[in-house]
Protein backbone atom coordinates (compact mmCIF):
# COMPACT_ATOMS: atom_id res chain seq x y z
CA UNK A 1 0.00 0.00 0.00
CA UNK A 2 1.46 3.14 -1.02
CA UNK A 3 1.50 6.37 1.51
CA UNK A 4 -1.40 8.19 -0.56
CA UNK A 5 -3.77 5.09 -0.10
CA UNK A 6 -2.53 4.82 2.96
CA UNK A 7 -3.85 7.98 4.17
CA UNK A 8 -6.70 8.21 2.00
CA UNK A 9 -8.12 5.07 3.28
CA UNK A 10 -9.70 5.74 6.48
CA UNK A 11 -11.18 8.53 5.01
CA UNK A 12 -13.77 6.60 2.58
CA UNK A 13 -15.72 6.42 5.94
CA UNK A 14 -18.16 8.88 6.78
CA UNK A 15 -18.21 8.03 10.64
CA UNK A 16 -13.93 8.29 10.69
CA UNK A 17 -13.91 11.60 8.88
CA UNK A 18 -16.77 13.14 11.41
CA UNK A 19 -14.19 11.47 14.22
CA UNK A 20 -11.17 13.27 13.31
CA UNK A 21 -12.76 16.74 12.52
CA UNK A 22 -14.30 15.76 15.97
CA UNK A 23 -11.28 15.56 17.60
CA UNK A 24 -8.95 18.20 15.83
CA UNK A 25 -12.06 20.75 17.31
CA UNK A 26 -11.75 19.76 20.92
CA UNK A 27 -7.69 19.43 20.15
CA UNK A 28 -7.20 22.38 19.15
CA UNK A 29 -9.66 24.16 21.77
CA UNK A 30 -7.90 22.22 24.57
CA UNK A 31 -4.77 22.95 23.46
CA UNK A 32 -5.35 27.04 23.49
CA UNK A 33 -6.87 26.80 26.67
CA UNK A 34 -4.47 24.49 28.56
CA UNK A 35 -1.29 27.36 27.90
CA UNK A 36 -3.43 29.58 30.36
CA UNK A 37 -4.36 27.03 32.93
CA UNK A 38 -0.37 26.15 33.18
CA UNK A 39 0.28 29.38 33.84
CA UNK A 40 -1.96 30.02 36.32
CA UNK A 41 -1.75 26.45 38.12
CA UNK A 42 -5.46 26.01 37.32
CA UNK A 43 -5.00 22.23 36.25
CA UNK A 44 -6.29 20.53 38.66
CA UNK A 45 -9.22 22.87 38.03
CA UNK A 46 -9.43 21.56 34.82
CA UNK A 47 -9.47 17.68 36.16
CA UNK A 48 -12.62 19.13 38.58
CA UNK A 49 -15.06 20.38 35.91
CA UNK A 50 -13.99 17.30 33.77
CA UNK A 51 -15.44 14.94 36.48
CA UNK A 52 -17.74 17.35 37.77
CA UNK A 53 -19.97 17.48 34.50
CA UNK A 54 -20.69 13.58 34.77
CA UNK A 55 -24.06 13.97 36.55
CA UNK A 56 -25.03 16.92 34.48
CA UNK A 57 -24.34 14.52 31.00
CA UNK A 58 -26.12 11.36 33.24
CA UNK A 59 -29.30 13.54 33.63
CA UNK A 60 -29.37 14.86 30.32
CA UNK A 61 -29.26 11.46 29.10
CA UNK A 62 -32.11 10.10 31.16
CA UNK A 63 -34.04 12.96 30.27
CA UNK A 64 -33.68 13.36 26.74
CA UNK A 65 -31.84 17.04 26.24
CA UNK A 66 -28.67 17.69 24.62
CA UNK A 67 -25.73 16.23 26.50
CA UNK A 68 -24.06 19.33 26.31
CA UNK A 69 -25.96 21.62 27.98
CA UNK A 70 -26.72 19.29 30.77
CA UNK A 71 -23.09 18.73 30.75
CA UNK A 72 -22.47 22.48 30.89
CA UNK A 73 -24.99 23.54 34.05
CA UNK A 74 -23.18 21.13 35.81
CA UNK A 75 -19.65 22.25 35.23
CA UNK A 76 -20.72 25.92 35.84
CA UNK A 77 -22.09 25.01 38.51
CA UNK A 78 -19.31 22.63 40.31
CA UNK A 79 -17.09 25.76 39.81
CA UNK A 80 -19.42 28.48 41.44
CA UNK A 81 -19.78 26.38 44.41
CA UNK A 82 -15.73 25.61 44.61
CA UNK A 83 -15.66 29.78 44.46
CA UNK A 84 -18.44 29.95 47.10
CA UNK A 85 -16.74 27.36 49.73
CA UNK A 86 -13.06 29.00 48.97
CA UNK A 87 -14.50 32.23 49.85
CA UNK A 88 -15.99 31.39 53.12
CA UNK A 89 -13.72 28.99 54.63
CA UNK A 90 -10.10 28.86 55.67
CA UNK A 91 -9.84 25.71 53.08
CA UNK A 92 -7.06 25.77 50.53
CA UNK A 93 -8.24 25.69 46.66
CA UNK A 94 -6.85 21.87 46.46
CA UNK A 95 -8.75 20.44 48.93
CA UNK A 96 -12.25 22.13 48.08
CA UNK A 97 -11.64 21.49 44.45
CA UNK A 98 -11.17 17.22 45.40
CA UNK A 99 -14.35 17.40 47.67
CA UNK A 100 -16.67 19.02 44.90
CA UNK A 101 -15.76 16.92 41.87
CA UNK A 102 -15.52 13.58 43.78
CA UNK A 103 -18.76 14.40 45.26
CA UNK A 104 -20.25 15.51 41.81
CA UNK A 105 -18.53 12.40 40.31
CA UNK A 106 -19.85 10.26 42.80
CA UNK A 107 -23.51 11.65 42.36
CA UNK A 108 -23.07 10.81 38.45
CA UNK A 109 -22.17 7.28 39.31
CA UNK A 110 -25.08 6.69 41.40
CA UNK A 111 -27.45 8.31 38.89
CA UNK A 112 -25.90 5.62 36.63
CA UNK A 113 -25.95 3.10 38.61
CA UNK A 114 -29.94 3.95 39.12
CA UNK A 115 -30.89 3.49 35.52
CA UNK A 116 -28.51 1.50 33.91
CA UNK A 117 -30.65 0.24 31.01
CA UNK A 118 -30.64 4.33 29.79
CA UNK A 119 -27.80 5.49 30.18
CA UNK A 120 -24.52 3.82 28.63
CA UNK A 121 -21.49 4.25 31.30
CA UNK A 122 -18.84 3.64 28.59
CA UNK A 123 -20.24 6.23 26.12
CA UNK A 124 -19.82 9.10 28.72
CA UNK A 125 -16.80 8.19 30.44
CA UNK A 126 -14.16 7.18 27.03
CA UNK A 127 -16.26 9.00 24.29
CA UNK A 128 -18.31 7.86 21.40
CA UNK A 129 -16.09 9.73 19.08
CA UNK A 130 -17.02 7.21 16.14
CA UNK A 131 -20.55 7.39 16.79
CA UNK A 132 -20.65 10.98 16.31
CA UNK A 133 -23.97 11.93 14.04
CA UNK A 134 -24.26 15.31 11.99
CA UNK A 135 -26.02 17.09 14.46
CA UNK A 136 -23.30 16.20 17.07
CA UNK A 137 -20.59 17.71 14.62
CA UNK A 138 -22.14 20.92 14.04
CA UNK A 139 -22.31 21.19 17.89
CA UNK A 140 -18.99 20.61 18.38
CA UNK A 141 -17.67 23.05 15.80
CA UNK A 142 -20.29 25.70 16.77
CA UNK A 143 -19.00 25.33 20.49
CA UNK A 144 -15.45 25.08 19.65
CA UNK A 145 -15.37 28.35 17.39
CA UNK A 146 -17.44 30.31 19.84
CA UNK A 147 -14.46 28.74 22.68
CA UNK A 148 -11.53 29.85 20.72
CA UNK A 149 -12.69 33.17 19.09
CA UNK A 150 -13.58 34.32 22.69
CA UNK A 151 -10.10 33.28 23.67
CA UNK A 152 -8.25 34.61 21.26
CA UNK A 153 -10.55 38.05 21.49
CA UNK A 154 -10.09 38.33 25.14
CA UNK A 155 -5.48 37.08 24.53
CA UNK A 156 -4.12 40.30 26.24
CA UNK A 157 -6.13 40.15 29.04
CA UNK A 158 -6.41 37.07 29.95
CA UNK A 159 -2.60 36.76 29.49
CA UNK A 160 -1.90 39.93 31.64
CA UNK A 161 -3.89 38.65 34.43
CA UNK A 162 -2.49 35.20 34.64
CA UNK A 163 1.24 36.77 34.79
CA UNK A 164 0.20 39.33 37.17
CA UNK A 165 -2.91 39.77 38.84
CA UNK A 166 -2.20 42.47 40.72
CA UNK A 167 -0.81 44.38 37.83
CA UNK A 168 -4.23 43.87 35.73
CA UNK A 169 -6.74 45.13 38.66
CA UNK A 170 -4.33 47.79 38.85
CA UNK A 171 -4.76 48.87 35.47
CA UNK A 172 -8.63 48.86 35.35
CA UNK A 173 -9.08 45.26 34.31
CA UNK A 174 -11.90 43.56 36.13
CA UNK A 175 -10.10 40.16 37.50
CA UNK A 176 -12.75 38.55 39.15
CA UNK A 177 -14.82 38.94 35.80
CA UNK A 178 -12.14 37.29 33.72
CA UNK A 179 -11.38 34.38 36.20
CA UNK A 180 -15.39 33.74 35.77
CA UNK A 181 -14.98 33.80 31.80
CA UNK A 182 -11.27 31.50 31.61
CA UNK A 183 -13.97 29.21 34.06
CA UNK A 184 -16.88 29.50 32.20
CA UNK A 185 -14.61 28.96 28.81
CA UNK A 186 -13.30 25.85 30.36
CA UNK A 187 -16.62 24.02 30.95
CA UNK A 188 -17.36 24.64 27.43
CA UNK A 189 -13.86 23.43 26.60
CA UNK A 190 -14.92 20.28 28.33
CA UNK A 191 -18.16 20.26 26.50
CA UNK A 192 -16.24 19.92 23.41
CA UNK A 193 -13.66 17.84 24.43
CA UNK A 194 -16.37 14.74 26.04
CA UNK A 195 -17.71 13.90 22.61
CA UNK A 196 -14.02 12.82 21.47
CA UNK A 197 -12.50 11.27 24.32
CA UNK A 198 -15.12 11.20 27.03
CA UNK A 199 -14.92 13.03 31.11
CA UNK A 200 -11.75 10.41 32.03
CA UNK A 201 -9.70 11.31 29.15
CA UNK A 202 -10.27 15.21 28.44
CA UNK A 203 -8.43 16.54 31.52
CA UNK A 204 -5.03 15.09 29.43
CA UNK A 205 -6.07 17.59 26.45
CA UNK A 206 -6.26 20.27 28.97
CA UNK A 207 -2.54 19.45 30.51
CA UNK A 208 -0.81 17.60 28.40
CA UNK A 209 -0.86 20.30 25.24
CA UNK A 210 0.38 23.50 27.33
CA UNK A 211 2.95 21.49 29.21
CA UNK A 212 4.32 20.43 25.97
CA UNK A 213 4.48 23.74 24.41
CA UNK A 214 6.01 25.36 28.00
CA UNK A 215 8.96 23.27 27.50
CA UNK A 216 9.58 24.25 24.46
CA UNK A 217 8.87 28.27 24.56
CA UNK A 218 8.88 31.17 27.07
CA UNK A 219 6.66 33.44 24.64
CA UNK A 220 2.98 32.96 25.11
CA UNK A 221 1.98 34.00 21.92
CA UNK A 222 4.64 30.75 20.36
CA UNK A 223 3.03 28.77 22.95
CA UNK A 224 -0.02 29.29 22.16
CA UNK A 225 0.96 28.39 18.15
CA UNK A 226 3.26 25.24 19.17
CA UNK A 227 0.32 24.06 22.18
CA UNK A 228 -2.19 23.97 18.86
CA UNK A 229 -0.37 22.91 15.91
CA UNK A 230 1.57 19.92 18.16
CA UNK A 231 -1.41 18.70 19.34
CA UNK A 232 -3.43 19.11 16.09
CA UNK A 233 -0.70 16.58 14.36
CA UNK A 234 -0.90 14.03 17.30
CA UNK A 235 -4.25 13.95 17.43
CA UNK A 236 -4.39 13.23 13.58
CA UNK A 237 -1.86 10.32 14.39
CA UNK A 238 -3.85 9.00 17.05
CA UNK A 239 -7.20 8.38 14.78
CA UNK A 240 -4.92 7.06 11.89
CA UNK A 241 -3.51 4.47 14.98
CA UNK A 242 -6.75 3.85 16.14
CA UNK A 243 -7.34 2.93 12.67
CA UNK A 244 -5.17 1.28 11.71
CA UNK A 245 -4.32 -0.92 14.98
CA UNK A 246 -7.93 -1.40 16.37
CA UNK A 247 -7.56 0.37 19.55
CA UNK A 248 -9.73 3.00 21.28
CA UNK A 249 -10.00 6.12 19.40
CA UNK A 250 -9.96 8.63 22.38
CA UNK A 251 -6.94 6.46 24.25
CA UNK A 252 -5.17 6.64 20.77
CA UNK A 253 -5.50 10.34 20.60
CA UNK A 254 -4.40 10.59 24.11
CA UNK A 255 -1.51 8.67 23.93
CA UNK A 256 -0.28 10.32 20.93
CA UNK A 257 -0.34 13.63 22.41
CA UNK A 258 1.60 11.86 25.78
CA UNK A 259 4.40 10.67 23.27
CA UNK A 260 4.48 13.76 22.30
CA UNK A 261 5.31 15.53 25.53
CA UNK A 262 7.72 12.47 26.10
CA UNK A 263 10.24 13.50 23.29
CA UNK A 264 9.85 16.63 23.89
CA UNK A 265 10.86 16.04 27.51
CA UNK A 266 13.83 14.21 26.50
CA UNK A 267 14.86 16.77 23.65
CA UNK A 268 13.83 19.89 24.04
CA UNK A 269 16.48 22.31 23.26
CA UNK A 270 18.10 24.05 26.61
CA UNK A 271 15.32 22.09 28.97
CA UNK A 272 15.30 18.56 27.37
CA UNK A 273 16.75 15.94 30.17
CA UNK A 274 19.22 14.64 27.06
CA UNK A 275 20.42 18.31 26.48
CA UNK A 276 21.04 18.39 30.37
CA UNK A 277 23.07 15.47 30.43
CA UNK A 278 25.45 16.36 27.68
CA UNK A 279 25.84 20.03 28.86
CA UNK A 280 26.64 18.00 32.16
CA UNK A 281 29.03 15.77 30.62
CA UNK A 282 30.93 18.67 28.57
CA UNK A 283 30.91 20.82 31.98
CA UNK A 284 32.34 17.82 33.60
CA UNK A 285 35.52 17.66 31.00
CA UNK A 286 35.66 21.46 30.80
CA UNK A 287 36.45 21.10 34.41
CA UNK A 288 38.48 18.07 34.23
CA UNK A 289 40.95 20.00 31.78
CA UNK A 290 40.99 22.85 33.40
CA UNK A 291 42.03 21.04 37.16
CA UNK A 292 44.54 19.15 34.92
CA UNK A 293 45.94 22.46 33.39
CA UNK A 294 46.30 23.82 36.69
CA UNK A 295 48.30 21.04 38.28
CA UNK A 296 50.50 20.80 35.25
CA UNK A 297 51.08 24.73 35.63
CA UNK A 298 52.02 24.11 39.24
Amino acid sequence: MDLANWLLEPLQYGFLTRALLVTLAASIVSAVLSCWLILMGWSLMGDAVSHAVLPGVALAYIIGVPFSLGAFVFGAAAVALIGCVRSSTRLKGDTVIGVVFTAFFAAGLAIISKTPSQTDLQHILFGNVLGVSDGELLQVLGLGAVTLCVLLFKRRDLTLFAFDRVHAHAIGLNTRWLSVLLLGLLALTVVVGLQAVGIVLVVAMLITPGATAFLLTRRFDAMLVIAASVTAAASIAGIYASYYLDVATGAAVVLAQALVFLVVYLSAPRTGVIWQLVRRRSEGRRTAVQLETSSTRM
